[in-house]
């Protein structure tokens, strides 16, 4: 198969910026595949005809559909990743303030919509059989896992309970749930809901912060 180029009469920035473009291009194509034909479906040939771009030009930047389904996964947590970094960084130095944070960035609508979800839920169900699926997952996962436990120790410094491991386990846990309602019940679970129900978990969890906990 002939390879697809660049023109080399194109200025080398030009060459890579136009490169980065169709990569881009491509991934978005594959995470808009994965919602409308699943992840099983999805092909070198449905993301081509999504991205408005040849098959070829897919077999050149990602070789296989297994290495662009994985880039995409890599495309799609870094979404994720860059909207609660982003959030933790413009909530300051309170740690409850940057927990509070956190949460609501689990919920904005541009990670917490129902094709990001179908997203995240399609290739959750691959992890078993796809190792690198699971190895991209665990990367990503655990950054984040270590990040809500810092401010969770943070936060309970001095104190003798709750333990700040578990609090963040807790945390997690029901921000999945809900996650995983938004999926399944799209028409009567709300992020709004989700927000609240996980302040009032905070606010119960400590109650002497109660006062300071608002959505």
């Amino acid at each position: 198969m002939a390879r697809v180029k660049d023109d080399p009469g194109k200025p080398r920035k030009e060459r890579s910026e136009n490169a980065a473009r169709r990569r881009q291009q491509l991934l978005n194509a594959t995470l808009r595949s994965i919602v409308q034909n699943g992840l099983g479906r999805t092909t070198l040939a449905t993301v081509a005809t999504e991205a408005g771009l040849s098959q070829g030009v897919a077999v050149f930047y990602f070789q296989s559909k297994a290495g662009l389904l994985t880039e995409a996964l890599r495309e799609h947590y870094r979404r994720y990743q860059e909207n609660w970094q982003s959030a933790l960084a413009a909530a300051g130095e309170d740690p409850l303030d940057q927990l509070l944070a956190v949460i609501r960035a689990d919920f904005d609508p541009s990670v917490c919509n129902s094709d990001a979800l179908a997203i995240w839920f399609a290739y959750w169900g691959e992890q078993s059989s796809t190792p690198e699926f699971a190895e991209i997952s665990a990367e990503y996962d655990t950054e984040r896992a270590q990040a809500i436990r810092d401010i969770c120790q943070r936060l309970l410094a001095g104190r003798t309970a709750p333990d700040p491991g578990r609090l963040a386990e807790w945390i997690d846990g029901f921000t999945d749930a809900f996650w995983q309602r938004l999926h399944l019940y799209p028409t009567t679970e709300t992020a709004e809901n989700a927000i609240v129900s996980t302040f009032d978990l905070v606010r119960h969890l400590l109650p002497d912060l109660g006062d300071r906990i608002r959505v």
